[in-house]
């Protein structure tokens, strides 16, 4: 039996507004929630091996939040906004992991989740502000259409 990698697609949490999308900060509320969405995820005994984070600001301190709950962090810049699949696979399909963070924004996280569940993107799926989505697949270059969706949730559903 195949032993499936993890892969946990999480969304930045709530940032300020600003005019230069890259170096927007998060809110004191983006801040709260995102610490309380890791506290809940440490006390649930998640881990990553791996968490790659978008090169923007808001991502870059949720990522800082979530620290804790990974072995190592790097930023990746196939997270940002205009990020694709295909090439970020191409990049990392080797890397070794079990479970991996992926700390970015919407709508890219959902469409990629959306091809590796489904083949392709339906335009289904949301992902709140520090919300996660999970999901198993074989390898990551096994990943298009094979995956198993076995977590979406916003912050709300994560707080006490």
């Amino acid at each position: 039996m195949i032993k499936m990698k993890t892969i946990y697609f999480i969304r930045h949490g709530i940032a300020k507004d600003g005019d230069d999308d890259k170096i927007r900060p998060l809110s004191e509320k983006g801040i709260l929630k995102t610490q309380k969405v890791a506290d809940r995820l440490s006390q649930q005994g998640v881990r990553f091996d791996l968490m790659l984070f978008s090169p923007l600001l808001r991502a870059k301190q949720s990522a800082r939040i979530l620290a804790n709950l990974a072995d190592r962090a790097e930023e990746c810049a196939h997270l940002s906004p205009e990020g694709k699949l295909t090439q970020w696979l191409e990049e990392f399909k080797s890397i070794e992991f079990d479970s991996l963070a992926l700390v970015g924004h919407q709508p890219n996280l959902t469409d990629w989740a959306e091809q590796m569940v489904w083949g392709y993107v339906h335009n289904k799926l949301i992902l709140k502000k520090a919300g996660i989505i999970g999901i198993e697949i074989p390898t990551l270059s096994e990943s298009v259409g094979r995956g198993t969706l076995f977590l979406l949730t916003s912050p709300m559903w994560l707080l006490d």
